[in-house]
């Protein structure tokens, strides 16, 4: 009940984090009728390009065998072994060329379904793979049951395809049997090439239709949650608590700096308690005039405790102090449009030095 209401509860499409994951770990969507397919057509190939030449000579083989027996002396064991060579060596003819088609034929399926890749997870021990009740559902889950209808319907499909092509070359088949055998195994080959293209068209449909279902079947099981999707969204970008705690840090850290900077200014303008912002200018050192810091409200009145502390000319000004807040940043310098208003300024803080230095 508990599984099938969490199924219920996936109503999300999966994120492209937990696609990428998925795959990482090996579990791609695999259609196992594209193999059979593949293998078919194999069959088929052989069947039709490569099959004749090497049928020839077995039966060939096959009439001298049957047709004079005591060519093959079976006086001792070494004969035996002799016999069992040739024979071998006759059916490997036969069928070498075809291993190797369905090699081929089962590499091809795998590698244009999806790329092969290693992945340690698929080879490492686990539990589930031996625990009963995993097994249980996977045998009658629904996949399990899809398993079973497909196998139902590929095994009535050959009944069906073995009825009806022998049943309209049954006569063929029979006339076979007494001609020679070469004669007889070229007559088995076109009933098998028949029988194959009908397999190979059909294959073809289930196939398709297999291949659909598996990456369909593949993007249902990775539906998630809601609340999953909110748990991913939270470790990929931060839990938002934690990413406020940390800028609430950087900027008490970037106040503390700015803080500690104050007393090396050589102005502060303030509005006259909504504003503050200090500066600093010397004439060998600076091209222009730097931000030291800025604030509002309670940062501004702190700001003007320091410089008050330290004897730093104040100057109240309240649209520049409100328009150079908006337009300055710490650290650089002030915009070009500022510089005649705070070079009165600065003009005015050195005429102020130079008088005390004289009086």
């Amino acid at each position: 009940m508990s599984e099938g209401a969490d199924k219920e509860s996936k109503t999300e499409e999966a994120t492209e984090k937990k696609v990428r994951d998925t795959i990482e770990k090996g579990k791609l969507p695999v259609s196992k009728e594209i193999s059979i397919f593949a293998s078919f057509i194999a069959i088929l190939v052989f069947a039709t390009f490569f099959a004749q030449g090497n049928i020839t000579q077995l039966g060939w083989f096959l009439g001298i065998f049957l047709e004079k027996p005591e060519a093959w002396p079976l006086a001792n064991a070494q004969d035996v072994i002799e016999l069992y060579r040739v024979v071998f060596l006759q059916i490997a003819k036969l069928l070498g060329t075809m291993m190797v088609l369905l090699v081929v034929a089962g590499v091809a399926a795998s590698v244009l379904q999806n790329m092969p890749q290693f992945v340690a997870e698929r080879i490492r021990p686990q539990a589930s793979r031996i625990s009963l009740a995993k097994g249980w559902s996977r045998m009658f889950g629904v996949q399990g049951f899809v398993e079973f209808l497909k196998s139902l319907g590929k095994l009535g499909f050959v009944v069906l395809v073995l009825i009806f092509t022998l049943k309209g070359e049954y006569r063929d088949l029979l006339a076979g049997m007494i001609t020679h055998p070469t004669a007889f195994v070229l007559t088995v080959r076109s009933i098998l090439i028949h029988i194959l293209v009908s397999i190979v068209v059909v294959m073809g449909v289930i196939a398709t239709a297999d291949l659909v279902w598996s990456r369909f079947h593949w993007r249902q099981e990775l539906k998630m949650t809601k609340q999953e999707v909110k748990d991913e969204l939270k470790q990929s970008e931060g839990d938002p608590i934690i990413k406020s705690r940390l800028r609430s840090l950087g900027r008490d850290r970037a106040r503390r700096r700015m803080m500690a900077a104050v007393p090396k200014a050589t102005l502060v303008i303030a509005n006259p308690t909504h504003y503050s912002i200090a500066l600093k200018y010397v004439r060998d050192e600076d091209q222009a005039p730097v931000v030291l810091a800025k604030g509002q409200d309670l940062v501004a009145l702190k700001i003007r405790e320091i410089a008050e502390e330290h004897n730093i000319p104040i100057f109240e000004d309240v649209a520049l102090a409100r328009s150079m807040y908006k337009q300055v940043s710490v650290d650089n310098v002030i915009p070009t449009k500022f510089y005649q208003a705070v070079a009165e300024l600065i003009r005015i803080v050195y005429s102020n030095k130079a008088r005390k230095v004289v009086s």
